[in-house]
């Protein structure tokens, strides 16, 4: 496949088709990491903390109520017990 570099402002980018983007498994607006490699330019997608986003998805979670144990005869009083 061939494409053209286009001017983008002060810059110049390629579009990237979106077939292209979901074999790798990114879409508009992830993070690539960008290398040289023996004079070829590398695009590759950034590696993600394993727990990104966890934070922001247990607020809306809580948010919406939907927070309640699954097994409440598990509760969390005896936690300070624990000895790890």
């Amino acid at each position: 496949m061939r494409t053209a570099i286009r001017k983008m402002g002060n810059s110049s980018g390629v579009i990237i088709p979106k077939p292209i983007l979901a074999q790798i498994g990114v879409e508009t607006g992830d993070d690539l990491d960008l290398s040289l490699d023996d004079g070829r330019i590398v695009l590759a997608p950034a590696k993600r903390h394993p727990r990104a986003g966890w934070a922001d998805a247990a607020k809306k979670i809580a948010e919406s109520g939907d927070d309640a144990l699954v097994w409440p005869e598990f509760g969390n009083a005896d936690d300070a017990d624990l000895e790890w």
